[in-house]
C-alpha cells in the first residue's frame, strides 16, 4: 500500500516561497494609462518576464528581423527587437503588433524595460 504525501516538508515549503518570490522579481507588471483592446481582450496591464527568455527566442528574433531585410546591428538599440522580445516575454497572447496600438508613453515603458534588461544583462 502506498503512502500518500498530503503535506511539504518546511524545507519544501521554504523552497517553493523562495521560487515563488523569484519569479515575481524577475516579472514585470506593466499598466496602462487607458485600456488597450487587442484580438478581442481588453488590457489594462500586462505582465512580462524577461527571464523567461532562451538563446533560442533570441535567435529566432534575429533570423525573422534578417527575414525582412532589417538590419540588426545592438539588439538593446533595436526598437523592432526589443517588441519582439516584449512579446515573446509577455505573459498574455500578444504579437509584436500589439505595439502597434498603444500609447507612445506605455510604448517607451515597456522597449525602456526590455532594454534595461539587456543591457544589465552584458
Amino acid at each position: 500500500m502506498a503512502i500518500v504525501k498530503d503535506e511539504l516538508t518546511h524545507e519544501e515549503a521554504v523552497e517553493k516561497a523562495t521560487e515563488a518570490a523569484q519569479a515575481s522579481e524577475d516579472a514585470l507588471t506593466i499598466g496602462f494609462k487607458k485600456p488597450v483592446e487587442y484580438n478581442g481582450e481588453k488590457y489594462t496591464e500586462l505582465t512580462f518576464d524577461f527571464e523567461s527568455l532562451t538563446g533560442k527566442d533570441g535567435l529566432e528574433i534575429e533570423n525573422e528581423l534578417a527575414a525582412q531585410g532589417k538590419p540588426l546591428v545592438i539588439p538593446a538599440f533595436s526598437g523592432e527587437y526589443l517588441v519582439r522580445m516584449a512579446a515573446k516575454a509577455c505573459s498574455a497572447p500578444i504579437g509584436y503588433d500589439f505595439f502597434d496600438i498603444i500609447s507612445l508613453r506605455d510604448f517607451n515603458k515597456i522597449r525602456s524595460a526590455a532594454r534595461s534588461f539587456l543591457l544589465r544583462s552584458e
